[in-house]
């Protein structure tokens, strides 16, 4: 549970506080480290005492997650009617192959809890591998595996008081400020890294598939989300399909999301880092737009992916400040792997072809030119270590002698 750990002692946090860097600390650990740097200790940029503040979101979630991890339970498994119980039969959602229930602990005192049932597949970790990404502040918290019938995997995970972004902002009139909005795009953001950093491909980014905990459309500081069901897709590394004759989130691309090179070829290879940074814009996009859906006035998935294998760009929004506008446009440069610049998305395809085209060039001919050139031995004078070919020694020596 590295995400719950300090990282300047390694240890569970007691008494969390967060520094002007935006990382955490044990209280004790970071203000004797303080006292003597006066920097932070991972970014080395100045920071006092002062700035340090409570934690209370990592506090309750390491006190929660003590509350449930007693010794029976210490590889993070339950068993329904046991350890939980559904509230009711029917779920709160259900579609593609997933379902969502409402339950409660048994004989214990606990979280609101939900349980997620994914039919179609297996996991392909242990337990304790979705309980510890559940750590990170900004990933909706799994508390274990539920048992479950060969075929499913089910998930015991906390509950969203607010439900997901993309209905909050849709139906029920949340419309944040601008400074909201980029407060909730940095927490998502956040959260993909430490996906990154454990080796995860999201592979369905949208507003659907962010939980809200807090929210307020003015304080950005009062906002709290969370990303949930990441790796459910054919390129997941944390859980692997299983065949079944019905479509199931495993299986479904979400052509509306998705980048050009899944919608080209959906295989595993396809998901990467750099795809799931398109599906970013397009739920920036979309929580700019409060929650319409994009390509909203196509109805059909096929003439979706025809459009964006065609290059069709989103409209802006119509709610969005102009600067906010340009910002994609602005910013977005990938360094070129050859010659290093920083080129233009728009013109790096090209751009990196004709790269690769000249170094090739130039590799080839100085290989040629290798090649032709007769390669000379050199040897060191014995008097002044000059080096000279084995013609030109003797007479350099002699003359050496003679000065």
């Amino acid at each position: 549970m590295d995400s719950c750990k300090c990282p300047i002692t390694n240890v569970i946090f007691e008494d969390p506080v967060v520094g002007d860097d935006g990382h955490t600390y044990e209280r004790k650990a970071i203000t004797e480290w303080l006292t003597r740097n006066g920097t932070s200790p991972i970014t080395r940029q100045p920071m006092n005492i002062d700035s340090l503040k409570p934690n209370y979101t990592v506090k309750k979630m390491i006190e929660e997650l003590r509350s449930v991890s007693q010794p029976q339970q210490a590889q993070y498994r339950f068993e329904l009617d046991v350890d939980i119980g559904k509230t009711r039969t029917r779920p709160l959602f259900q579609g593609f192959g997933k379902s969502i229930y409402e339950v409660e602990w048994i004989n214990r005192k606990g979280p609101p809890i939900i349980l997620l049932k994914i039919d179609g597949a297996k996991a392909n970790r242990e337990a304790s591998f979705y309980v510890q990404l559940g750590c990170h502040p900004n990933i909706v918290r799994t508390f274990g595996l539920v048992q479950c019938n060969p075929g499913s995997v089910m998930l015991l995970q906390e509950c969203a008081p607010h439900g997901d972004l993309s209905e909050l902002l849709r139906e029920n009139g949340f419309k944040p400020t601008e400074r909201v909005l980029r407060k909730i795009f940095q927490q998502i953001c956040d959260a993909m890294i430490c996906l990154v950093d454990n080796g995860i491909t999201h592979g369905d980014l949208a507003c659907r598939n962010v939980l809200v905990f807090r929210l307020n459309p003015i304080e950005p500081k009062e906002n709290l989300v969370k990303l949930t069901d990441f790796g459910l897709t054919r390129g997941s590394t944390v859980y692997s399909m299983i065949d079944s004759p019905s479509m199931s989130t495993m299986t479904i691309i979400p052509v509306r999301y998705a980048a050009p090179e899944i919608l080209q070829n959906p295989d595993r290879i396809s998901y990467s880092e750099k795809s799931d940074v398109y599906s970013m814009g397009v739920l920036m996009w979309e929580a700019c737009s409060y929650g319409q859906l994009p390509y909203s006035s196509l109805h059909s998935d096929d003439d979706v992916r025809q459009r964006k294998l065609n290059d069709a760009r989103l409209p802006h929004p119509t709610s969005c400040k102009q600067p906010l506008n340009q910002a994609p446009d602005d910013i977005v440069y990938i360094p070129c792997e050859y010659c290093k610049a920083l080129i233009d998305l728009s013109n790096w395809s090209i751009h990196i072809d004709t790269c690769r085209e000249n170094e090739e060039n130039r590799l080839a001919n100085l290989a040629q030119i290798i090649s032709q050139e007769p390669i000379t031995a050199k040897f060191p004078c014995e008097y002044c270590q000059q080096l000279c070919s084995a013609d030109e020694l003797e007479t350099h020596e002699v003359s050496t002698t003679m000065r």
